[in-house]
Order: structure tokens, then C-alpha cells, then sequence
């Protein structure tokens, strides 16, 4: 089958690469010329592991290509999905849909043979509908189906998310629309991965409930750590305890500093309004935003408390700045919340993070940039554990105390524990949900 993919941001290109290696055509569509010059490079725009491998091998093959010309990608294709950004409007919290509605006026005016157009965008209940309506009328005489087919891939594993996906969620109104999406699947379907068919509205509607319910599942853990700082639990004793459950599971039950990335922040901030649209408030996401937001705030607290209430003059390392390991993305991470106020307060910040840099230089000014952690924490005040790359968690904690002017940590991510931290030269530490250590002077 012949797919034609518009947007290679990170949904599109993830997805168009592995279409790809599932058999099919696959021409992935954009009008950022300089990205499709990389990108027949064999370069990739975004970080996601394995990625590349997997696309030099289908370009290779024959599968894959890339091109700025809707027609030629259109000529002869099936099915052409919108994965474009739908980032939240500024100003009112509602997904903005100006690139897909773009995206499908232009397939209206480009196609001349039936197709399917599905969009692989996070887009509000209804938004597919709207679709058929303006292809309608930009090309009434368009033979063509509508699906929406939502994407449920994590940054950092994404490609076996794809490969191996808990279920693909199909919304189509045709048989002859759920027969193209089924031959597009048809590799993941002979395998016996769920595949679930059902009508557009609930297809939308399923994307925005579990990643409501996801974040909900951080935030509430991360109350609750608040709450056993407090009175002497151990949070990670009690997810674990939580998590043996098998109605609550024990996937995002790890406390931190507030989820972040690119779909949490806008997805639960669009259901919301989408509530209010339809005067059936989602209280409990509008609270999940509200908690999130005092969640880093409450880190930005705990870190004044180990600089001795200020940080003015403190010079500080900050070990990752992306919302999460194995990935390059900054959207909403708990860095651009926390970094600021150490800075705004006066303190030097010195960051490290295997792939975040190139991001963070323009999101974070005033920051150092060190590509060696121990070259960061020398002669600082106060470490900061932000996000959990694999090259934190084996830190040789005796040789970071003793390279520090104050050897005090603040690990946000609770990948160590305040004995080992204290038994290596630290003199206080700081985790989430668990007691804070100080050395008795």
C-alpha cells in the first residue's frame, strides 16, 4: 500500500519510518525544506533511539522517501495521514488546529482518486468531522473517507511502541475507510496486537482520556509524596505497595518534579477546555494541571531550603534538563519551571544532559553547559538530579562530594538513597516523598 505522511515532527516521522518497515510506500510530506534535505541525508531532525537505523534501512529499500511535493506523495496513495502540531493556543488552553485545517484543505485541492484521509494528530472531539467538512468544501467532488486513528507512542521507546503497540485505536464511519485502515495494519493485526475499531468521536475521545488518566496517576503519586515528607512514609515503598495492585498497576507511580513533554501539558489543558465547551467540567484534570504546577514550584522550595534559604551566590549543577531520559525534547519540562528561579534568585547554574543541550541553550539563558558531571558539580553548593538518564544513576558519589564547595543533593528523581549519599561525603540530602538527611554538626 502506498502512505502518504504530512509533517515529519516527531509522531510523522516515527510513524511514516516504521509504515515503512511494515512493507509499505511510504512518502513523508513537509514544507520545512531544510528538514527534508536532512532527512534525505539520512539525518534526523529529533532524538529517538533507533531511529535512524530504521530509517536508512527503508530508505534503502526503497519504501521511504521524502519530499515538499503533496502531489507526488498523493499519486497513487491510499490512505495520507495528518500528523502536523496541534500545540496549545495561547491564550485559552484549546488545541490549535490551524495546521491540520491547512493540512486537509490541501489534500482537498491535491487529490484526484479516493482516499483516506486519518488523522494521526491529538486533535479535540469533533475535530474529524470538521476535517470532512472543509475538504468538502474546498473539493466537493472528492471521492474520500475520513479516519482518525490517534497515536499512543513515548518519547524514548516510541519505535517499539509502534511495533508492538498495547492497541491501535481506529475511528472510521465506511467499511470501505475500516478496509484501507486495516490493510494499513494488517502486520500488527496478524500478530494479534488489539486493534479497536469504533466511530470517530470515540476514537478522539480515548487519546485525551488516557493521557488525563496518566497524568493523573503522576500527580496523584506526587501528592501523596508530599504528604509522607511529612509524616515519615517512604513513597517509594508506597507505589510499590500501590502498584502490586492489579486494578492501579505500578506504571507511573514514581514520584518527581511534575510531568512535562509534549503531550501531558497540552492534552489534560485541551480536555479541560473541551469540558468547559461542553458545560461538563473536567474538575479532576483541571485539578491535575493546577497540582503539576505547584508540584515544581514545591521543588523550587525544597532546593532554597539546601542553599540555606537563598540562592544568591550559590553556584549550583543541574544533571538533566529534558522532561525525561532518551529523549531531546524540552516541552514543558520541569527544567524550564525550576533552572529560571535558580537563576532569577542569583545562583550560577551549571547544567549537563546527553542530549539536551542544543534545546536548552535557547530556552535557557544564563546557563553554563558542561558535558562532564563531575566538571559541573566542582565547587558547587547544591547538585540537582532533574531527569533519570542511565548515565546518573551510577555517579561516583565520593568523588562529586569531595569536588564540591557545600557536598549537598537534591535527587528529584529518587534514584539514590540518603544513606549511600550521606556515607559517600554528602552532608544533606534531599529526595521526593522520603526524609531529608543532614549531617550532625
Amino acid at each position: 500500500m502506498r502512505i502518504a505522511m504530512i509533517g515529519t515532527g516527531y509522531v510523522g516521522l516515527v510513524s511514516g519510518v516504521c509504515f515503512s518497515d511494515f512493507g509499505h510506500d511510504v512518502v513523508c510530506v513537509d514544507k520545512d525544506a531544510s528538514k527534508i534535505e536532512r532527512l534525505e541525508r539520512g539525518e534526523i531532525p529529533i532524538y529517538e533511539p533507533g531511529l535512524d537505523t530504521l530509517l536508512a534501512k527503508n530508505v534503502e529499500a526503497g519504501r521511504l522517501s521524502f519530499t515538499m511535493d503533496l502531489a507526488k506523495a498523493l499519486d497513487g496513495a491510499q490512505a495520507v495521514f495528518i500528523a502536523v502540531g496541534t500545540p496549545t493556543r495561547r491564550g485559552d488552553g484549546h488545541a490549535d488546529l490551524t495546521y491540520v485545517m491547512a493540512a486537509a484543505e490541501e489534500i482537498a485541492r491535491t487529490a484526484t482518486d479516493y482516499l483516506v484521509i486519518v488523522t494521526k494528530s491529538t486533535v479535540p472531539v469533533g475535530t474529524n468531522r470538521k476535517v470532512a467538512e472543509v475538504v468538502r468544501a474546498a473539493n466537493p467532488e472528492l471521492d474520500f473517507d475520513i479516519a482518525s486513528n490517534p497515536e499512543f507512542l513515548r518519547e524514548g521507546a516510541a519505535i517499539d511502541d509502534f511495533m508492538r503497540p498495547d492497541r491501535v485505536v481506529v475511528g472510521v464511519e465506511t467499511d470501505r475507510a475500516a478496509d484501507v485502515m486495516a490493510e494499513v495494519y494488517r502486520p500488527l493485526f496478524l500478530r494479534d496486537f488489539p486493534i479497536v475499531t469504533t466511530d470517530l468521536e470515540s476514537a478522539e475521545m480515548i487519546k485525551y482520556a488516557a493521557n488525563a488518566f496518566l497524568a493523573t496517576k503522576i500527580t496523584f503519586i506526587n501528592e501523596i509524596a508530599a504528604l509522607c515528607e511529612k509524616t515519615g512514609a517512604d513513597v517509594k515503598e508506597v507505589s510499590k505497595g500501590m502498584g502490586l495492585d492489579g486494578r492501579i498497576g505500578n506504571k507511573f507511580l514514581h514520584a518527581g518534579p511534575g510531568y512535562g513533554g509534549s503531550c501531558f501539558p497540552k492534552d489534560t489543558s485541551a480536555l479541560a477546555r473541551i469540558g468547559q465547551d461542553y458545560a461538563s467540567p473536567m474538575t479532576i484534570t483541571e485539578a491535575v494541571i493546577k497540582v503539576n504546577d505547584d508540584v515544581k514550584r514545591r521543588m523550587i522550595e525544597k532546593l532554597r531550603d539546601l542553599c540555606d534559604g537563598t540562592f544568591n551566590g550559590k553556584k549550583i549543577a543541574v544533571l538533566g534538563v529534558t522532561f525525561k531520559p532518551n529523549t531531546d525534547d524540552m516541552r514543558d519540562a520541569p527544567s524550564l519551571t525550576i533552572i529560571p528561579a535558580l537563576v532569577g534568585g542569583g545562583a550560577e547554574v551549571r547544567a549537563v544532559d546527553p542530549q539536551g543541550r542544543h534545546e536548552g541553550e535557547a530556552l535557557l539563558p544564563h546557563v553554563i553547559w558542561d558535558t562532564d558531571v563531575y566538571e559541573a558539580s566542582a565547587g558547587a553548593d547544591l547538585v540537582v538530579i532533574l531527569t533519570e538518564w542511565n548515565e546518573f544513576r551510577a555517579l561516583d558519589l565520593g568523588r562529586m562530594a569531595r569536588g564540591m564547595a557545600r557536598p549537598r543533593m537534591a535527587d528529584l528523581r529518587n534514584i539514590y538513597n540518603g544513606e549511600t549519599a550521606m556515607s559517600a561525603g554528602f552532608e544533606a540530602y534531599a529526595s521526593v516523598g522520603r526524609q531529608s538527611l543532614a549531617a550532625i554538626s
